[in-house]
């Protein structure tokens, strides 16, 4: 049987995180940081970025985002720092640290950018990348649930709408 679209993405994300993994041990990130640190680099100068937003970008569980920030600040990657206005926010800001790893992060992101699209043309990364955006719309949706019912992401909300509509 041939793989379908979610076996497919789900190879290519873990065959990405492995190469990333690999490219970027010598300075003591893994891939997912990589983005995360390029991610609050490039965001951080149109303003504040916060742990929402981290988590909003990357689809991460509170707790994943808090595990993944705290090391990155103890690494000298990153500091929070608080929110006046609001004792609940903290704010993430790039250390100098973070702007010299910046030059090896986006020269791995580029060159598995390349990789990922080597022997396509443009038409078809543009197809790609709009069918892409479209299927995480459709999970989004389906994360919703009919209107006026929001679904819960339990297992078994999850078991239950595979059962019905799989």
């Amino acid at each position: 049987m041939e793989k379908e679209c979610g076996a497919w993405i789900n190879l290519l994300s873990h065959k990405l995180l492995a190469r990333l993994n690999v490219t970027l041990q010598d300075i003591g990130i893994t891939g997912v940081q990589s983005r995360v640190i390029y991610y609050i680099l490039a965001h951080s100068k149109e303003g504040p970025v916060y742990q929402k937003d981290v988590e909003s970008a990357f689809g991460l569980s509170r707790s994943t985002a808090t595990g993944m920030l705290q090391r990155l600040e103890k690494d000298n990657i990153i500091r929070r720092e608080g929110v006046p206005s609001d004792a609940r926010l903290k704010r993430l800001i790039p250390t100098r640290y973070a702007v010299e790893l910046n030059a090896k992060v986006y020269d791995c992101l580029r060159e598995s950018e390349r990789m990922l699209t080597r022997g396509l043309s443009q038409g078809q990364v543009q197809l790609f990348m709009e069918t892409a955006a479209q299927m995480l719309r459709n999970l989004d949706e389906w994360d919703k649930g009919p209107p006026g019912e929001q679904m819960h992401t339990n297992k078994s909300s999850q078991q239950n709408k595979c059962n019905s509509s799989c």
